[in-house]
C-alpha cells in the first residue's frame, strides 16, 4: 500500500509581541504588522499598543491573542456583558459604538479598493438602532459539560465548540430574558430532557415562540415541565425532532408589522426573518427612497425570502417578480401579498444557480434589480444575468467580502456605485450589513 507523506507541523514558537494597531478588519480585529506581515489580534483597537500571544503564523499573516493593553484608544470602554470574556457572540462591547460604525464603515471601504477597484465611495449616513436588546430571534445552544458534569444552555464559548452557561444576554428581546437561567434548571433537573440540542427564539408581534429542538424522543410528563414554566413567562412553546418538521398549527401565525407601509408579514418559524427590526424597517424605507420607482418600472427581486422587500417595493412599482429557491418562503411571500391585497408582485421558486433567462419568469422588460443574497453573495446569478438590461441595481449584504467582489462584476458591466450606507442590524459584533446602490453609466 503506498504511503503519502505528510510534513509534521512545526510547533508554534511561544511568542509575546509588543504591536501597534494601525488599523481595524472587517470582522472588528485590530491589524498590526509583525515580521513584515499582517497580525490580527482580537480584542484591540485602533491606535492602541497593546502586548498579545503569538497563537497562529500563516505565510502571508498571523494571529495573536490579546493580553494586556499598554496604550488605550480613546474609544475603549467596559463591556457591558458579565460573560464578554468568554461568550464568542458579541466581539467590539469593548469600544464606542458610534466608533464601531465607523471602523466597519473603513474596513468596507478597504474592502472595495481590493477587490472592485473602487475608491471615494459615497457614504450616506448609517442605519442604527438602540444598542442593547436588538435581537428578536437568537439560536440557543444545549450541551452537556463533561468536566462540569451538567447540561448548559447558553451561545459557544469564543474560538470553540463548547457551550457556556449563560445568565442573560442584554443584546437579545427582554421577553427572553429568564430563558438561559430558566432551561438550565428544567434540563439539569429531568433527565428526559438532555436530548433538547438547541432553543430558537423568535419574538414578533403574535408573541414569543421559542421553538425547541430535540434529537430523541421527549415524554410528555417531561414536556409538561417545560410547558409549566413556559407559560408562566408567556413564551409559546413548539417542539423540533430530528425530522426537521417545526409543528405550529396549534400556535397563532408570527406575523412582524412594517407601521410606514402598512404591511403585515407572516411567516413560518422556519424561515428567515431580519434580527433587528428597527435597522430593517429603516432598511425598507432607505431602499424606497434610494430607488426612487416610477409607476411604470418593473422589479425583479432575486433571493426575496418572505417578500420583505418585494412587497413595499410593489407600493411604488408597476409590478414585482420576487424568487427564491426555498418552497417554504416562496408560499409565505405569495400569502403575504394576498394578506396584504397586492396584485402586482408575484413568486417563483426557483434554483438561482441554475440558468435564469431560460426561466419563465424572466423577461427582457424588467428594468431594476434588487439583490438580497447570503453570505455567499450573488456571483453565480451575476455572471450568467444580462445585466445591461437594468438601469439599478440594489444591493443589500450581509457579508462586505462578497459585497466588493461582486461589485467588481457589477461595475464592470458598466454600471456606477452611486450610493452605499452601512447597516448596523447587529451592534456589538463583526457582522456588517451594507446596502449598495448602482446606475448604468
Amino acid at each position: 500500500m503506498a504511503q503519502i507523506f505528510k510534513a509534521k507541523k512545526k510547533p508554534l514558537k511561544q511568542q509575546t509581541l509588543t504591536l501597534n494597531i494601525t488599523a481595524m478588519d472587517h470582522q472588528g480585529r485590530g491589524v498590526a504588522k509583525h515580521n513584515n506581515k499582517v497580525c490580527f489580534v482580537s480584542g484591540a483597537l485602533i491606535n492602541e499598543q497593546v502586548t498579545a500571544r503569538l497563537i497562529e503564523d500563516k505565510a502571508k499573516y498571523s494571529s495573536a491573542k490579546l493580553i494586556k493593553v499598554i496604550k488605550p484608544s480613546d474609544a475603549r470602554k467596559a463591556p457591558f456583558c458579565q460573560h464578554y470574556n468568554q461568550c464568542g457572540g458579541c466581539q467590539l462591547q469593548h469600544q464606542e459604538i458610534n466608533q464601531q460604525v465607523l471602523d466597519k464603515q473603513n474596513a468596507v471601504t478597504q474592502l472595495f479598493k481590493k477587490f472592485a477597484k473602487l475608491s471615494d465611495l459615497n457614504w450616506q449616513p448609517p442605519l442604527l438602532s438602540k444598542p442593547i436588546h436588538y435581537r428578536r430571534s437568537a439560536r440557543i445552544a444545549v450541551m452537556y459539560d463533561k468536566a462540569a458534569k451538567k447540561m448548559r444552555v447558553g451561545y459557544r464559548a469564543s474560538g470553540s465548540k463548547n457551550v457556556i452557561s449563560i445568565e442573560k444576554c442584554d443584546v437579545l428581546s427582554e421577553a427572553f430574558s429568564d430563558v438561559f437561567s430558566i432551561f438550565e434548571t428544567l434540563i439539569n433537573q429531568h433527565k428526559a430532557l438532555h436530548s433538547i440540542s438547541h432553543l430558537q427564539l423568535c419574538q414578533n408581534e403574535a408573541g414569543n415562540y421559542i421553538v425547541i429542538r430535540h434529537t430523541k424522543a421527549i415524554n410528555d410528563e417531561a414536556k409538561s415541565y417545560i410547558q409549566t414554566a413556559a407559560n408562566a413567562q408567556k413564551w409559546l412553546i413548539t417542539w423540533q425532532d430530528s425530522s426537521d418538521v417545526i409543528e405550529q398549527a396549534h400556535l397563532p401565525t408570527p406575523y412582524y408589522f412594517l407601521d410606514k407601509f402598512n404591511l403585515k408579514f407572516e411567516f413560518g418559524l422556519g424561515n428567515f426573518i431580519q434580527v433587528n427590526d428597527e435597522v430593517n424597517q429603516a432598511m425598507l424605507a432607505q431602499s424606497v427612497n434610494w430607488l426612487n420607482l416610477q409607476k411604470n418600472e418593473q422589479v425583479l427581486d432575486l433571493f426575496c425570502g418572505i417578500g420583505n422587500f418585494s412587497l413595499v417595493l410593489a407600493q411604488y412599482a408597476k409590478s414585482v417578480i420576487g424568487v427564491e429557491g426555498v418552497a417554504s418562503a416562496v408560499a409565505m411571500a405569495t400569502q403575504n401579498a394576498h394578506t396584504n391585497s397586492i396584485t402586482n408582485a408575484h413568486f417563483h421558486c426557483f434554483d438561482l444557480t441554475q440558468k435564469i433567462e431560460t426561466a419563465q419568469w424572466f423577461n427582457k422588460s424588467l428594468e431594476v434589480l434588487v439583490l438580497d443574497p447570503s453570505r455567499t453573495g450573488a456571483m453565480a446569478v451575476l455572471k450568467q444575468l444580462p445585466l445591461k438590461q437594468f438601469k439599478t441595481i440594489l444591493y443589500v449584504s450581509c457579508d462586505p467580502v462578497t459585497l466588493a467582489r461582486d461589485s467588481a462584476i457589477i461595475s464592470q458591466a458598466g454600471f456606477e456605485l452611486t450610493k452605499i450606507g452601512l447597516m448596523n442590524m447587529f451592534p456589538h459584533t463583526g457582522h456588517i450589513e451594507t446596502m449598495a446602490l448602482f446606475q448604468r453609466r
